[in-house]
């Protein structure tokens, strides 16, 4: 029995020995994988924030220039080359002031052959009217001619006529007295008809030869305006800016060679991040600060053309800045999108690099736990807590790019 139970103790033993050092591997490797990775940080290198229920409003800032409420383009009316230039870039200059000239030599011939063929048509026409007046004046003589000749043919019958009744002209007088009358008669009634028929086509011809006068003369002022445009004016009172003509350079017409800033307001211009589009929208307001005073604004225009990621927003001052506002000066915008509302904030930080938003580091004592949360709207001075957090908790909103595969960081003094 002795000899026996000493085998028995011996395998026991021996199973003991190789089985002990597995499970101490297997514990050593347990403790490793499921013990928590941390990290030493010194707190003078990252920034604390505590979460707070406070306001919060979605409101963007943008930078925007001020800019003339109105403005004008001087455009080439015709193509030419720069004979003189009669000003500077930003002169101020009052409307039909002279800014430049254009010289064209064939559009100038082209003119004066069109002008020299509307005159004399015009002399044609002037000389047409003539004749039919001159007609009217020869058919007039005529008719007073005929007139006379009708009166003492009347004066010799009333005369012949007394005589044949008192038996003192003879009866073949009286009726070649008789058809002398009647033929001078006939002849004034069928001269005044036909000249009161040539009367009213001379009229219809005169009303059509005046209409064709007047279609004549105005293409000649439109022709002399036109050779006008060879002198570019100025089409409205202002400053004059962007006008850097050159002596001698042909323009096409229609060119733009510069622009008059109407200085009667102002309003701002700025581009914005396409990523707004669907947010901003006209009437919403905004401020600016100008000397440490508030300016409001309001959205007047929006482009929705995208070009290089942005889109074009105008602005107007809510009040007539016009005093104290200068053009060219450029302003950070404030713009609300939304209302104020109570809700959980904290801090806007850089961590959401890293994390995109999904988890932080909360602070609990001198440690600093990784959990999961869930941000909500953010705008440039806050982020809006949807869950994760509570208000009072404290939370690292600086960069995690060193903080990425770690659970937990041990907070430190830099005195440590």
């Amino acid at each position: 029995m002795d000899t026996v139970l000493q085998r028995k103790n011996r395998k026991i033993n021996k199973v003991i020995k190789i089985t002990l050092p597995i499970i101490g591997i297997i514990l050593i490797a347990s403790f490793v994988f499921t013990k928590k990775k941390s990290l030493i940080v010194k707190r003078e290198e990252i920034t604390i924030k505590k979460v707070e229920f406070g306001n919060f409003e979605d409101f963007i800032v943008f930078q925007a220039k001020v800019v003339p409420l109105q403005s004008m383009l001087i455009n080439i009316q015709e193509g030419g080359s720069i004979q003189e230039i009669f000003v500077e870039n930003g002169e101020q200059v009052n409307k039909s002031q002279p800014l430049a000239k254009i010289f064209n030599p064939n559009t100038e011939l082209s003119y004066v052959n069109q002008e020299t063929t509307i005159i004399e048509q015009i002399n044609q026409l002037n000389k047409a009217k003539l004749d039919i007046r001159t007609q009217e004046f020869n058919l007039s003589k005529e008719l007073i001619s005929i007139e006379h000749d009708y009166l003492e043919s009347k004066t010799t019958y009333d005369l012949h006529q007394k005589m044949f009744e008192e038996d003192i002209l003879s009866k073949d007088s009286w009726r070649k007295t008789q058809e002398d009358f009647r033929y001078q008669k006939e002849r004034k009634n069928l001269i005044q008809q036909s000249i009161q028929k040539e009367k009213q086509a001379n009229h219809l011809g005169i009303n059509q030869l005046n209409q064709s006068l007047n279609f004549m003369q105005k293409s000649l002022a439109i022709l002399r305006k036109n050779k006008q445009n060879f002198l570019i004016l100025a089409p409205v009172s202002g400053c004059l800016t962007s006008f850097e003509p050159l002596l001698g350079k042909n323009y096409a017409a229609g060119e733009s060679i510069g622009k008059i800033d109407v200085q009667k307001g102002y309003k701002l211009i700025a581009d914005v991040d396409e990523f707004y589009l669907d947010k901003i929208a006209i009437g919403q307001t905004g401020a600016i600060e100008y000397f440490n005073k508030q300016v409001h604004v309001s959205v007047n225009k929006i482009v929705p053309e995208i070009k290089n990621g942005t889109f074009l927003v105008e602005l107007n001052f809510i009040k007539n800045e016009k005093n104290s506002i200068q053009q060219g000066l450029s302003f950070g915008v404030r713009l609300s999108l939304s209302e104020k509302s109570k809700v959980k904030i904290i801090s806007k930080g850089i961590f959401d690099r890293e994390t995109e938003g999904k988890w932080i580091f909360v602070v609990i004592g001198n440690k600093a736990i990784k959990r999961s949360i869930k941000l909500g709207r953010e705008n440039p001075l806050y982020y809006e807590i949807i869950e994760g957090l509570k208000v009072g908790e404290k939370v690292i909103t600086s960069s995690y790019k060193d903080f990425l595969t770690v659970e937990e960081l041990k907070l430190i003094n830099n005195d440590k």
